[in-house]
């Protein structure tokens, strides 16, 4: 035998799982297999190894440094393994690619550009569906997904950047002669989205400017309350990206300009790009889109 310190294989995948989870439970349903299953083979692998591998609590399982450290060789020996096997075979991934987005970034920057995706990369059929927060992508079926990172992501997740986040107050032409010359947003009916409610707070931090307004109002999503701005009912805090064709038609304006809020959108996989040839085909026009913004 060439591999002498091997542990046993067939306990290697159970143990990656509940490293990666913190938890034989969440492993178990993962795998389609029983906790009972998973434990066994964690007790097989300690046994092997001759260490403890998991600091169990009453109510919690942490995996030590050196199953971290074991835990990430595994992932990446699967990982080359994976990439192998597809070259061998000479298949690509094929289908649809199911891609879930932010709805407000979905409806008023992606599916506008879709025409485009067509000619670039044809044969690639993409599957939208809204979504934001954090991402699973075996609860929600999903193959990739763009989001912006206002939340921890999972160290094993695949992150590519596409752009930064650039905000300020937008509004009709119309009434930026109202806001402009004042040092600030006074005066006129601020607009504020549920789904981001320090928007205004952030873009105070970051400009230093006076808010004083002289009324406000609420939205359930950002896509109504950017609406209710081009219909001149108010200002509204403008992520780029959201506000980009308005303000190249003319329907918005900046008056402040916009700043950069520290955050960025970045298309999220459960594996690197490279490895799936319809996820680098929507990467790259991805990024081709994103360098406008």
């Amino acid at each position: 035998m060439r591999w002498p310190d091997l542990p046993p294989l067939n306990s290697l995948l159970p143990f990656e799982a509940t490293v990666r989870h913190a938890s034989m439970t969440r492993a178990a349903q993962e795998l389609h297999v029983t906790h009972g299953a998973v434990s066994r083979q964690i007790q097989n692998l300690e046994k092997s190894l001759g260490v403890t591998l998991f600091e169990r609590g009453t109510r919690s399982l942490r995996p030590t440094p050196q199953a971290r450290r074991l835990a990430a060789a595994v992932r990446d020996a699967l990982d080359q393994v994976d990439t192998a096997a597809r070259e061998v075979s000479r298949r690509e991934r094929g289908g649809p690619l199911a891609l879930s987005c932010e709805p407000t970034l979905l409806m008023r920057w992606l599916i506008p550009r879709l025409p485009d995706l067509a000619v670039q990369v044809p044969g690639l059929t993409v599957h939208l569906s809204a979504g934001g927060g954090p991402v699973s992508f075996e609860r929600d079926t999903i193959d990739v997904a763009l989001r912006r990172d206002d939340f921890p992501v999972p160290e094993d997740m695949s992150r590519s950047p596409l752009f930064l986040e650039r905000i300020g107050p937008v509004c009709s032409p119309e009434m930026a002669d109202r806001v402009t010359g004042k040092g600030g947003v006074v005066g006129v009916t601020i607009l504020h989205t549920s789904t981001r409610p320090r928007a205004w707070e952030d873009w105070q931090r970051l400009t230093r400017r006076r808010v004083e307004p002289g009324a406000e109002q609420t939205f359930e999503h950002f896509y109504l309350a950017l609406q209710a701005a081009v219909a001149g009912v108010g200002v509204a805090i403008g992520p780029y990206a959201l506000v980009h064709d308005d303000l190249m038609r003319g329907q918005l304006v900046a008056p402040f300009g916009l700043v950069a809020d520290g955050t960025g959108y970045h298309l999220l996989s459960p594996q690197p790009p490279e490895q799936d040839g319809r996820i680098a085909g929507l990467l790259g026009w991805l990024r081709s889109q994103a360098a406008e913004l």
